[in-house]
């Protein structure tokens, strides 16, 4: 077996958003298999205790001590593009691309303009580049992105001939490792929304959305649905289980902002539109998901979208709901194809409206679509969506061109001047300095002072 190191930059707390719950299942999975592994976050917030592994917060020293230790490392997000010793690092290297970068950073910047949304969009290229063209053996969400990025590694030159003959499909450099859901089904231990939270009554209709309120995702469909839905359907109640990010370098989205307005406008705030203000616990959320009747999920059309891997649907399934999703992404055609729900066209309040007013009012639909997410979910479980990481783990191996060549490794980033003038160069600096929170603040203070100059 190997000594492994998995590395996130996300927090390790009891409220925990997606790169820390996949760090930790696969830092679960590896040890399970006989790895001796250790899971640290660059983050200063590590309050996890797990089983059969240690999990620590980590400065450059630690992290350093853990590369030299490692035989394998497992690594995620711009991870690479602000901790150099790990980018220069000539061990075998795993990263873990179920979140595409540059595609996820059109969404999120969405709401800036102009050269620093350009230069931020041109960092997350270039870290994303940079992992394809290092990578011994990637790993990603679905066959969709698979595709995504088998097409970036061919434009980058690393589907070449030593990769190809010692894999014509590929799979020996990139294989599809899905976000996944517990092995134990779940147990509802307390109640937390009906009776508990005040306007959610015992025989209600729960709408659960899972998760936080990102720019890219669609709740305002949603909200406006659920507002047309209340007058026929007066026991209809909507439940966000999160609107504070429980990393606090995640600056507040626009999109949630703009969700509580639409429902405080509507006057459906606290009687059919509840709010966590937030962040429900990972090991609480069952509780949540087994008290509601359906679980949603509203997205808009784009590109964020069709590669997308809405990992709240996996929890949907672990606890039986039916889902109605938008159209578009990975789990619509799953639901679509399984029946486990229904599925409407993008931003449409009416066929939404029309779709949760027949899954609640539908019995028999409703237990169909149960009886579908049972026999579907087993599929899901983490002991086997990570099985092609633990496969490459027990026998882990340089790419066959990176073999080749000595498997040399890539250049590690330089120190930024924050003083020069090129800004994809500041973009990166300030990234480094703050995560995309300073990037943001950084773009508010110019554009204050531009405007300031503007006027005199």
């Amino acid at each position: 077996m190997s000594r492994v190191l998995v590395v996130t930059a996300d927090v390790l707390r009891p409220q925990i958003a997606g790169p820390a719950m996949r760090a930790l299942h696969i830092s679960g999975r590896l040890a399970e298999d006989g790895n001796d592994v250790r899971l640290l976050t660059t983050s200063p917030y590590c309050e996890v205790s797990p089983q059969g592994f240690t999990a620590m917060a980590a400065g450059p020293e630690l992290l350093a001590e853990a590369e030299a230790w490692c035989e394998v490392m497992v690594l995620q997000g711009y991870i690479t593009l602000h901790h150099p010793v790990l980018a220069g690092s000539d061990k075998i290297i795993v990263f873990d691309v179920y979140d595409p970068l540059h595609i996820e950073t059109l969404a999120l910047t969405r709401v800036a303009t102009g050269p620093l949304r350009d230069g931020h969009i041109r960092l997350s290229i270039d870290t994303l580049n940079k992992q394809l063209e290092r990578a011994d053996f990637l790993v990603c969400a679905s066959e969709r992105q698979r595709d995504l990025f088998i097409g970036q590694l061919c434009a980058l030159g690393r589907a070449n001939a030593l990769t190809y003959d010692d894999d014509p499909t590929l799979r020996r450099l990139i294989d599809v490792a899905p976000f996944g859901l517990p092995d134990e089904d779940p147990e509802h231990r307390r109640q937390v929304l009906r009776g508990v939270v005040p306007g959610i009554g015992p025989g209600d209709d729960v709408l659960v959305w899972a998760g936080g309120i990102y720019n890219w995702f669609d709740p305002l469909t949603l909200i406006r649905a659920v507002g047309g839905l209340a007058r026929k359907r007066r026991s209809v109640r909507l439940y966000f289980m999160g609107l504070r990010h429980p990393n606090p370098d995640v600056p507040p989205m626009k999109m949630a902002v703009d969700a509580q307005a639409l429902a405080d406008d509507l006057g459906l705030t606290g009687r059919h539109v509840f709010f966590n203000e937030g962040w429900a616990e990972y090991s609480e959320r069952q509780n949540y998901l087994l008290e509601a009747n359906v679980g949603v999920s509203m997205h808009f059309d784009s590109v964020e979208t069709r590669f997308a891997f809405r990992t709240r649907t996996l929890d949907y399934l672990w606890a039986g709901l039916p889902v109605v999703a938008t159209q578009g992404d990975f789990f619509a055609e799953l639901i679509e194809a399984e029946g486990l729900g229904l599925t409407v066209p993008p931003e449409d309040p009416e066929a939404l409206e029309v779709a949760l007013l027949r899954i609640l009012s539908d019995w028999d639909l409703a237990e169909k679509c149960r009886a579908r997410v049972d026999e579907v979910r087993g599929s899901f479980r983490w002991s086997t969506v990570l099985e092609p990481l633990a496969a490459f783990c027990r026998s882990p191996r340089p790419a066959a061109d990176r073999a080749a060549v000595g498997a040399a490794p890539v250049a590690a980033p330089e120190a930024v001047n924050p003083s020069s003038r090129s800004l994809a160069e500041l973009v990166r600096f300030h990234y480094q300095q703050g995560g995309i929170a300073e990037v943001g603040r950084r773009a508010a203070s110019k554009a204050l002072r531009m405007t300031r100059r503007s006027e005199r």
